[in-house]
């Protein structure tokens, strides 16, 4: 009889959870048996771990072969256990030797000729291995991107083969070193310069972007709304480290993986309004990020706002406002995070035009489709501006704007202000600490007090064009609010100017 105890792990959420893998293999009739609450895609691994064993030059163990996968409670999936319960086999079985197995932790899939595959989840899993202490080992693909995990070890192998000569001292494993890799903005990123015209809407872009600040454009079709928000990643700060990491753990739980080039890039999500409220927020029979998720540390752009079933929008809400995504389910509680900045853009009505020779809807028409954004959802916008369209002769004169890379180094300045300041960005200050960090005077507290009441909005909106505020006063370098910025800060809510111009 033998007996062999291998450490892995297993994907729960965002997090990888520890699982031992006992294989024990006792006289009687050959018997392949696998138990502890696996599922159909582990249970498969008998046939892919059998081949895998065999065209690496093994003899199969022709005896009544037991794999627990511990804990018992804990649902297993996937082809992650392929690895473990191979070296397992191979383990008892004397074909290597056991104390090899005490301080390393297995993660792969098994071709049938024994090759290592991919799975999902590399990165979260580095971090939980990490956590551990253990050594990592995987395929040559995973190991690429679990190596930038901080103080984790890994070892790459291409077959088990490979793997099995390693262990038993035949060639000696390498630690994989991180590459040094010296980040620099994509040439590839739409340039702001393209833009003509729409100066108060790269305005509310660059505001946007120094605060993330939620921005909702209005305006009619071919406007400019889908080429402004596209450029907003390029006006974007990089990504930190840790940022990028949490990004790369979000992208590798949902099977996509994010080149070297792109790491510190923020990401830029852009779902299609046919979208459903689980594709967006998360979830389904084995939980996965959404797109809220996917745009963590960046952006999600929601283009033709008012096509989204109200239901899906409004499941934002809550994210919006803790940064993260909680999913209930009758035998797991998970967290996703979600601190993402969303952008919108929309027409002002079915016709696409509120105004002009061109409008063909009525007003009752009008409210009704405005009707499909609920109050509460679009109380999260911290802006919301106007794309008119360009006056004649404006196409026709190619004049260069301001680059991207101008409008980045002013957001880059700004953000760094913040996080000096209060350690955040301006979007995610509380009340108490915008009395903390943003105070106001007297006079211009009961200004902002008495415009809010004139224009019917909410205590959340006082709240959003205080950060507003603070954040344009950011922009120009200036210690403390004054009553010009209150007044900039005010003067973007053209979604409630809109509401009631064609309520009265």
């Amino acid at each position: 009889m033998g007996l062999a105890i291998v450490n892995t792990c297993t994907l729960v959420g965002m997090e990888a959870l520890r699982v031992t893998v006992e294989v024990h293999l006792a006289n009687g009739l050959p018997a392949f048996n696998i138990v502890g609450l696996p599922e159909t895609s582990v249970k498969e691994a008998k046939d892919r771990v059998r081949s895998a064993i065999i065209n690496s030059g093994f003899s199969f163990p022709a005896k009544r072969i037991t794999v627990n996968l511990a804990p018992a409670d804990l649902p297993k999936s996937g082809g992650r256990f392929d690895l473990p319960i191979a070296v397992g086999i191979l383990a008892a079985a004397g074909d290597l030797p056991l104390a090899c197995l005490a301080e390393t932790a297995f993660c792969g899939e098994l071709a049938l000729s024994g090759a290592l595959r991919p799975v999902s989840g590399a990165i979260a899993t580095a971090l939980s291995i990490s956590r551990l202490g253990f050594t990592l080992v995987t395929s040559e693909q995973d190991a690429q991107a679990a190596v930038r995990v901080p103080d984790v070890k890994v070892h790459a192998c291409a077959s088990l083969q490979q793997l099995t000569a390693s262990l038993n001292g035949q060639t000696q494993f390498e630690l994989l070193e991180p590459q040094a890799f010296d980040y620099q903005q994509p040439e590839a990123l739409l340039d702001m310069a393209d833009v003509q015209g729409q100066h108060l809407a790269k305005r509310a872009l660059e505001l946007a972007a120094a605060g993330a600040h939620n921005l909702l454009m209005l305006g009619p079709p071919g406007t400019g709304k889908t080429m402004l928000a596209s450029r907003l990643p390029g006006i974007l700060p990089a990504l930190s480290e840790q940022q990028a990491i949490e990004v790369a753990a979000i992208n590798s739980v949902s099977s996509q993986q994010r080149e070297l080039e792109q790491w510190h890039v923020p990401p830029f999500r852009s779902p299609h309004h046919s979208a459903s409220m689980v594709a967006l927020v998360g979830g389904g029979s084995s939980p996965k990020p959404g797109e809220i998720s996917l745009a963590h540390h960046g952006v999600l752009f929601l283009d033709e706002l008012p096509e989204f079933a109200r239901t899906s929008l409004d499941a934002l809400r809550q994210p919006l406002e803790s940064g993260e995504v909680h999913i209930s389910r009758a035998a797991m509680q998970l967290k996703f995070p979600a601190r993402f900045q969303l952008v919108a853009a929309m027409n002002p009505s079915p016709c696409g035009y509120y105004q002009g020779s061109q409008l063909r809807s009525n007003p009752d028409q009008i409210l009704k489709y405005l009707g499909k954004l609920s109050g509460p959802f679009l109380d999260r916008f911290d802006l919301s501006v106007e794309v008119a369209e360009l006056p004649k002769g404006s196409l026709s004169q190619h004049s260069q704007g301001e680059s991207s890379q101008l409008i980045r180094q002013r957001v880059t300045a700004a953000r760094q202000l913040q996080v000096q300041r209060s350690g955040k960005l301006n979007s995610q200050l509380s009340g108490k600490e915008l009395h903390q960090f943003a105070p106001l005077s007297a006079a211009d507290s009961e200004f902002l007090e008495n415009s809010i009441h004139h224009l019917g909005l909410s205590a959340r909106a006082y709240h959003r064009v205080w950060r507003l505020a603070r954040t344009i006063a950011d922009l120009k370098l200036l210690p403390h609010i004054q009553r010009a910025e209150l007044v900039e800060a005010l003067s973007y809510r053209a979604m409630d100017r809109l509401m009631k111009r064609i309520s009265h």
